[in-house]
């Protein structure tokens, strides 16, 4: 399949993104510390001041990332608006940015996950829970653009980017070691050492977690291992990343039954004590930069290697999947000004990949007739992506700051299906019986090529008013190609997957304003999106759906008094569905138009009093609002959302030791981490109760 596609120019379409950003604005969020400015890398792959930036970022810095001290990285992003990352057991989780919770095969797509600006996994080759593969938890800091990406990220950056910054090298001797332990056999320790100057500066950073898990049967095991060099000569500069990973957990799954969450007796039951996740990551990238002729030229090779293995337990027979990539590329940059108020960026990026899955099945699943025991997925996917892009800075006069961006990506799949084609059984027979054969439930396309060509682009405008207040707009264009699952991991008899790439356009208008105590940013934004891939009644991927999503979203740090803050993050948002697609569960017929998107709140909010009644001391107190959403997409079933309290103290004890306290769910409240409900049940992933956990933390 060959594609090359451009956004629709229809009225309808701009009509309703205009009005749906009306009522507020949009802006970079507000810093964590009103008196320093932030600098972000995110949006074009350099320095810039994010105040100057026609997009919405909001960055989470050491500092923030310390208080935290995240046992998962969902305990970080609840502080960005428009985001949230829901928690499975261990690790794992589902990804939310301007956007409901995307499940399956292809729902992460939707995200561009990044180290250093890098993508994690190649294109095409994403997973769910693949943020569990970064040391997010020894970051200088994670900067979150929530919309559509500019024009050095391409496909994949669909609704939003997550951008882990690795810790710079220090420039002289230095180490670190932090020992941490808590509730259910939890302990972590947290090790950096660096030395270096000017010229010559290196850190390796060592993070190792055990934990012993509140629910039966459900801990895990996590190393995390960071070497970073960066070298300058005469005019080049080079920054290398080594990033080695290693997960090993045992996995809890649903809770089974309405408001199962509220059971004091059910909280730490395990439906599923056999399933399992083992996952081994690599990752290097070593970035070169020259200065030469007035011009900047950056060259980034990397390659990345991956290897899991897991136990399907939410999937009938749950089968064991065997998957792993290696890849390799760079990302190419050329900077030039083009005057005092206008600078070029241009480049062009490139991958290749090898990915295999397979899928087996250990036992037959008696109570269905098209689930036999055996392979059910053996292949592999060589893939292939190259873009180019460009995008001008232009200032034409002081205050007035305008950008434009575009690229074109390329993707290719080389598809090799090296078992039987077709929806059969291992062996070729068809499932049923002799007397009625049926089609399997997994099916294997013949091998095949497939090609997707998309275009992205953004504008934008950032307007000073006075010194202490800026004004944007920004429209962009985005898209992302179907991932291989989507494409090669088809079932009920479908041989081949049709599907293009999805596309969505956004509009956003912001407002920010600093006076140095009090900094303040609102934004509003609407998308639509086009050519959804969704798993129809019949169990087919198909791409005909579209949705409609609109909110509003604010920042706000205040320092009301000395050593006094608050600080709030939030999003008031609707995600509708835009047509009647029949999607999977759905009776023939069914009228969902003008619904909301199931898991998809309204509201989300994190809010902050911090109190530093010294030098070295600092409390903190968290209140998280998660609001109200439905469960599938009749709205016949809903979640009431909950409400939380986290506290967080920290203490220097000298000028190398210090302690830090923190207490999750400080209320004891009853919750669900993520509720949803299939197959005629409520399945919950519970919320743990009030827990406590201490860091002793030593600094040369």
């Amino acid at each position: 399949m060959s594609s090359i596609a451009f956004p629709s120019s229809s009225r309808r379409v701009l009509s309703r993104l205009v009005i749906a950003a009306m009522p507020g604005v949009a802006l970079p969020c507000a810093a964590a510390d009103p008196g320093l400015e932030t600098v972000v890398v995110t949006g074009s792959r350099a320095p810039e001041a994010a105040r100057d930036v026609a997009a919405s970022i909001r960055v989470l810095d050491q500092q923030e990332l310390r208080r935290v001290r995240a046992l998962h990285i969902a305990d970080s992003l609840a502080r960005v608006p428009g985001t949230w990352i829901t928690r499975g057991n261990g690790q794992e989780h589902l990804t939310a940015i301007r956007s409901p919770v995307f499940t399956g095969p292809g729902s992460c797509g939707a995200f561009y996950f990044a180290e250093d600006g890098l993508r994690l996994r190649p294109s095409g080759v994403c997973n769910v829970n693949e943020l569990a593969e970064v040391n997010y938890e020894q970051a200088e800091r994670i900067e979150v653009l929530r919309g559509p990406g500019t024009a050095v990220h391409g496909g994949n950056a669909q609704h939003g980017v997550i951008n882990v910054i690795s810790m710079a090298p220090p420039s002289a001797r230095t180490a670190s070691v932090s020992v941490g332990g808590g509730a259910n056999g939890y302990a972590r320790l947290l090790a950096s050492y660096g030395d270096g100057d000017a010229d010559d500066a290196w850190r390796v950073s060592l993070n190792t977690t055990h934990d012993g898990g509140y629910k039966d049967a459900s801990g895990y095991d996590l190393q995390k291992l960071s070497y970073r060099h960066d070298h300058q000569w005469s005019g080049l500069k080079l920054q290398s990343l080594l990033s080695l990973g290693n997960q090993n957990q045992e996995t809890a799954g649903f809770v089974v039954g309405e408001d199962a969450y509220r059971d004091g007796d059910r909280l730490r039951e395990n439906p599923n004590p056999e399933a399992f996740r083992d996952n081994r990551t690599a990752r290097w990238y070593g970035r070169f930069t020259l200065d030469a002729a007035g011009s900047e030229l950056a060259l980034t090779p990397f390659w990345r290697h991956q290897r899991m293995r897991f136990l399907q337990h939410f999937l009938l027979g749950q089968p064991l999947e065997d998957n792993g990539f290696d890849s390799a590329g760079w990302q190419g940059e050329w900077r030039r000004p083009l005057g005092e108020q206008l600078e070029l960026l241009a480049g062009a990026d490139g991958e290749w990949s090898v990915s295999t899955l397979e899928q087996t099945q250990e036992h037959v699943v008696t109570t269905s007739r098209v689930l036999p025991a055996g392979k059910q997925y053996d292949y592999e996917v060589k893939g292939r992506n190259g873009a180019l892009f460009a995008q001008l800075d232009w200032e034409p006069r002081a205050g007035t700051r305008l950008q434009a961006g575009a690229r074109l990506e390329h993707q290719r799949y080389d598809y090799d299906n090296r078992m039987i084609d077709g929806a059969t059984r291992e062996d070729g027979t068809p499932c049923g019986s002799s007397a009625v054969p049926l089609p399997c439930r997994y099916s294997r396309p013949a091998d095949r090529r497939d090609e997707f060509t998309e275009p992205a682009f953004h504008l934008g405008l950032v307007q000073e008013i006075g010194s202490a207040q800026r004004l944007s707009l920004g429209y962009a264009h985005g898209f992302r190609p179907p991932q291989s699952a989507e494409l090669y991991r088809l079932q009920a008899g479908q041989l081949v997957a049709d599907i293009d790439a999805e596309r969505i356009d956004s509009i956003e208008a912001g407002w920010r304003a600093d006076t140095g105590t009090l900094a303040l940013a609102l934004n509003a934004w609407a998308m639509r999106k086009d050519d959804v891939i969704f798993q129809d009644s019949e169990r087919r991927n198909v791409d005909n759906a579209a949705t409609v999503h609109h909110g509003i979203e604010y920042s706000l740090a205040w320092r009301f008094a000395p050593g006094w803050q608050l600080a709030a993050d939030g999003t008031r948002a609707l995600h509708r569905y835009d047509d009647d697609s029949p999607l999977q569960g759905l009776p023939p017929g069914t009228g969902i138009a003008g619904n909301e998107i199931d898991t998809a709140p309204r509201t989300m909010a994190s809010v902050r009093l911090a109190w530093e009644p010294r030098d070295g001391t600092a409390i903190e107190l968290e209140w998280q609002h998660m609001g109200r959403y439905f469960l599938e997409p009749t709205q016949s079933h809903a979640y009431d959302g909950h409400d939380l309290l986290h506290l967080r103290l920290e203490h220097r004890l000298s000028r190398q030791w210090g302690v830090s306290v923190r207490v999750q769910n400080l209320g004891d409240e009853r919750y669900a981490d993520r509720a949803d409900y299939a197959f005629g049940e409520y399945r919950y992933f519970i919320g743990e109760p009030r827990s406590a956990f201490v860091d002793l933390d030593w600094q040369l």
